[in-house]
């Protein structure tokens, strides 16, 4: 979950590994720390707090005058924040400095027999036993140090290792997390994720499990688990440098909503032809596997959960094939029930989250076929599925995903309609009715954007001192509730909760007194009088109500404080316009209680480890 940098070079190291991990703080900002090497010995800087501090701490880097180093931004997991548990780490001996995205699973066991050996710690961490079992291991050789040591390791990981006695050169290490290499000119660079490295270098390598990488200023080795040279070919990245950066906004929330439009013109436009066809590039699944497909199961974690949640209700309607949802953290401890006729849709955004891939690997291992939606090309979650849909959303910064999700949501349609093409339940007139209505989706985000972007700051005013707030909704609506509910309490910290509307009655109504927010999704046509009299239950028990509903369903407002309405459009894509006002509402609140949007606290971007 931390974000990891590294440079060989002939530039002074420090200003670009703190502007690489300015890029990668969204992965955590626990701490922040930097190792070079100059004249045979390993300099660290680092400290507890967001990056700002460390950069403080040595003045920019400007007066460090070497060309090569590491860098690491933290989300804690073993150890608390402290100066102490900052990476990077050096083995007792000084020789070996270490940065580590992931999670090292026997590192008690290795770490007891350390100590045993006469090895001493300064940290709580699993990474210092790693920089300690480099010392242990080392026969002079680098790289057969590094194999060594990674062999006895279990668990995930993605490494950046200096040696105090070769200044230029360093090792970079690929397991269960992700890392990329990028290519310069008399320079080199590996990070976390390509945004560290846009501003020097658009061409990459995306390293795979195994990999090994010996890097210095002139060239890049490949080598995979056994120190075998391997042939890498590298790619071009395409993104603007601006994507990565926040272009005049107050923050990278804000403008991955206001991005949700171009986002889903470049998701949706290449799927559906002059011929109104639609094209899934990547999906090579015929019409017979189909027809013997008897089961879906979708699987995610967080925001793409909430975006498999719509896709049961979607798909089993359009596609009339049974549709299960589940959480992949909780996957594969049910022993759920997979053949080679289930086709399995794993949904997230980074295509690295350790969960999920660890869901695909099992529904892999019972024979399903995978098919992915991910928005980072050549992502483990990717490279390990039969069939993978890109989401074309660009770098998503902020920890609170937001355009992500709404490109992801676009693709679920398409899904959708492409099943029950195959499947045969659905005339070509509607299916034509419905690919011009998601064709129409970036305009109709970008109208609601417009529309309810001073509503719901006005709104974020009257709200900012609430504590709890309850989402409701029926049906998809309810789908979008629980993604509402996450976007307020994930970046302003009010406790909140979705619920199916028709459960209010079981419990969840004793927690309605005077003053209580209750916001309620009211899109779905067929169930709209049922929501109404859900309103009414709360709303006679002192609830302040905001409704969110279509154009011309005006008898709402009897029982609402106030009211937002969508066009009246294809309820198909009505989650992608209920969701937008939820976001907006979730970032003004966080901005009025004075809170970074951004880097909401506890949380990081890409969850790598279980």
């Amino acid at each position: 979950m931390c974000g990891i940098v590294g440079y060989v070079g002939e530039q002074r190291v420090a200003p670009i590994l703190l502007d690489g991990l300015a890029k990668l703080e969204y992965r955590g900002y626990d701490s922040a720390g930097i190792a070079c090497v100059e004249n045979g010995t390993i300099e660290i800087n680092k400290t507890k707090g967001r990056l700002a501090a460390l950069s403080e701490k040595i003045d920019g880097g400007k007066n460090i005058p070497s060309t090569i180093g590491i860098g690491h931004t933290r989300w804690a997991t073993h150890g608390k924040p402290s100066d102490e548990n900052s990476h990077p780490h050096l083995s007792e001996n000084g020789r070996f400095a270490i940065v580590h995205n992931g999670i090292i699973e026997n590192y008690a066991e290795l770490k007891a027999e350390l100590i045993a050996e006469g090895f001493n710690f300064r940290s709580e961490t699993d990474t210092e036993v790693v920089a300690n079992l480099l010392e242990k291991n080392d026969n002079g050789n680098f790289l057969e140090t590094v194999k060594k040591t990674v062999d006895m390791l279990q668990g995930s990981y993605a490494f950046g290792i200096l040696r105090s006695d070769r200044p230029d050169e360093f090792v970079a290490v690929r397991h269960a997390s992700p890392l990329i290499v990028g290519l310069g000119e008399h320079e080199n660079f590996v990070a976390s994720d390509v945004t560290a490295v846009l501003k020097y270098t658009r061409k990459i390598y995306r390293l795979d499990d195994g990999d090994i990488v010996l890097l210095s200023k002139d060239g890049v080795k490949v080598f995979d688990g056994d120190l075998n040279p391997v042939e890498k070919q590298p790619v071009t990245i395409t993104w603007d440098v601006k994507a990565a950066e926040k272009g005049g906004y107050d923050c990278f929330m804000n403008k991955e909503i206001h991005e949700e439009p171009t986002a889903l013109r470049e998701t949706v436009s290449p799927r559906i032809n002059e011929r109104d066809e639609i094209v899934l590039d990547g999906v090579t699944i015929t019409k017979e596997q189909l027809k013997k497909c008897s089961k879906i199961y979708i699987v995610g974690c967080g925001s793409a959960y909430h975006v498999g949640i719509v896709g049961k209700y979607i798909i089993e309607r359009m596609a009339r094939i049974p549709v299960e949802v589940d959480l992949a953290s909780e996957f594969r401890y049910r022993q759920p029930i997979i053949d080679e006729n289930t086709l399995m849709i794993i949904i997230s955004q980074s295509g690295e989250t350790a969960d999920t891939l660890a869901a695909l690997r099992e529904g892999k291992r019972c024979g399903a076929r995978i098919m992915s939606i991910v928005n980072v090309v050549g992502s483990s979650i990717a490279n390990e599925s039969d069939d993978v849909l890109y989401t074309w959303a660009g770098p998503e910064i902020a920890v609170a995903t937001t355009k992500a999700y709404s490109t992801q949501l676009s693709m679920i349609y398409l899904i959708a309609l492409y099943l029950s093409q195959k499947m045969g339940m659905l005339s070509a007139d509607l299916v034509a009715e419905h690919l011009e209505a998601i064709k129409q989706l970036p305009e109709l985000v970008d109208g609601v954007i417009k529309a309810t972007e001073p509503v719901m700051k006005k709104l974020a005013e009257e709200f900012k001192n609430i504590e709890h707030a309850y989402y409701l909704g029926r049906n998809v609506d309810y789908a979008v509730a629980m993604e509402a509910s996450l976007k307020l309490k994930e970046v302003s910290y009010v406790h909140s909760e979705a619920y199916a509307a028709g459960e209010l009655k079981h419990g969840t109504i004793s927690l309605i007194e005077p003053g209580t927010l209750v916001v309620a999704l009211n899109c779905c046509s067929h169930i709209y009088d049922k929501t109404i009299s859900n309103i009414e239950e709360v709303k006679s028990r002192g609830a302040k109500v905001l409704s969110v509903t279509t154009e011309g369903n005006t008898s709402i407002e009897k029982c609402s404080d106030y009211c937002i309405y969508l066009p009246a459009v294809d309820e198909l894509i009505l989650p992608s316009l209920e969701v937008v006002p939820m976001q907006l509402l979730g970032y003004f609140m966080a901005t009025v209680k004075g809170f970074d949007a951004d880097k909401p606290r506890n949380l990081a971007k890409s969850v790598t480890v279980e």
